[in-house]
């Protein structure tokens, strides 16, 4: 791939393919992170004189103009961070987005509607995926692909529309692949992953690569219960895939036989049902009482982990360690970012609930080596997968 540094940009119509799927409550935006990552690679193209076509999607539209997922506040924020207007098109390949990018001077920045507004950006037929791309490249002279949380998709804006037109990877993205490269590579070890979060199906393909990678591999977050039930302990109302026990038995033996370290959970705080203000109480992992569910590990699990986390040279964590939208049960996830916080280790927070619990909790962004934009992106990455956005600034 190569970088923006390599176009001439000036005077040119340069279409920026960015990550700006950011949570709403309303209109107000409740975490600008992926808005904020965006702005070093547009600023760069702007002070050398292109006229900038932002395109981004956010949320899950259907193909269809949908106002609560308008990329309006999106554009005001944007505006905010770079510091001068940002022209906001009302549509994506129609009248309103051919005047906006008309009118636009050297060192000027326009930002489309939702691309998901469109049928074709997310076609699974090329012949409409690549029509709608071709209505794009005629907006422009030159791609540059920055949205890394969306390379994995085969998407018109991400795969098909970089084909069109010269294109380049812009820094985000060349950051981003520069960090996965050293957890794939030549990690220095011990290298340990922490994974959390809801489901062990979402991460049946990584852990599958991962095992044959790793030093220690820490499981926590709902996809635990699944591992202890595996073993044979009662979960209770604990979130539990039972299509996946076989599957997680498989690991757990494969972990003993590669000599990778798994470790699970040793506690965790039982709740009487899932909620804010739900009472609870900590019991051991093995013995959860059949009422209960599990909403965080426990406070042994918490010291566990850290000190399965000290001797790392290499950490990749993707995941929350319990409901951590909840402050009662936020501890688990807290007490593994700040392992991470404290430790000389090469550091890399995967995206996602991640990235987001790492911002809710108040935790220091620089105290991290790389928070990534992209979650389902850096796993497909690490599970060894040919990411369609990636390949498309490859070629």
């Amino acid at each position: 791939m190569i970088g923006i540094d390599e176009l001439d940009v000036k005077g040119r119509r340069v279409f920026v393919r960015a990550d700006l799927n950011v949570p709403l409550d309303g209109e107000t935006i409740t975490d600008d992170g992926r808005i904020r990552a965006s702005v070093p690679t547009i600023n760069k193209l702007l002070e050398r004189g292109a006229k900038v076509i932002v395109g981004a999607h956010l949320g899950r539209p259907k193909g269809a103009p949908t106002p609560k997922y308008s990329l309006a506040p999106v554009s005001r924020r944007l505006a905010e961070l770079l510091g001068q207007d940002v022209a906001f098109a009302t549509d994506v390949v129609g009248e309103s987005a051919a005047s906006t990018v008309e009118a636009l001077q050297d060192g000027q920045v326009a930002l489309l509607e939702n691309l998901r507004f469109e049928p074709g950006e997310e076609s699974k037929d090329d012949a409409v995926r690549g029509e709608f791309a071709g209505r794009l490249a005629a907006l422009a002279d030159l791609y540059v692909g920055d949205g890394f949380g969306a390379v994995h998709r085969k998407h018109a804006s991400v795969y098909d529309l970089p084909q069109r037109l010269p294109h380049a990877a812009g820094d985000l993205v060349l950051t981003e692949v520069e960090v996965l490269k050293k957890l794939t590579e030549d990690p220095a070890r011990p290298y340990v992953v922490v994974l959390g979060g809801a489901k062990v199906s979402d991460k049946l393909g990584v852990i599958a690569n991962l095992l044959s990678k790793v030093d220690r591999l820490l499981i926590g977050g709902g996809m635990g219960y699944t591992f202890l039930k595996a073993q044979g302990h009662e979960v209770g109302n604990s979130l539990l895939q039972e299509d996946q026990l076989d599957q997680v038995r498989g690991f757990l033996n494969e972990a003993a036989s590669r000599g990778v370290e798994l470790v699970l959970p040793v506690d965790v705080l039982a709740a009487t049902h899932f909620g804010a203000d739900a009472p609870h109480e900590v019991v051991d992992a093995t013995a959860i009482p059949a009422d209960r569910e599990g909403l965080d590990i426990g406070p042994k699990t918490r010291e566990l982990f850290a000190a399965k986390l000290a001797d790392a040279k290499t950490v990749f964590w993707n995941g929350p360690m319990g409901v951590f939208e909840f402050e009662a049960f936020s501890g688990g996830t807290r007490a593994v970012a700040e392992a991470l916080v404290t430790s000389d280790a090469f550091t890399v927070v995967g995206g996602g609930d991640s990235a987001a619990a790492v911002r809710l909790l108040g935790l220091p962004e620089d105290g991290f080596s790389h928070i990534s934009t992209g979650g389902g992106a850096s796993l497909e990455y690490l599970e060894g997968k040919t990411l369609p956005g990636l390949a498309a600034l490859e070629a």
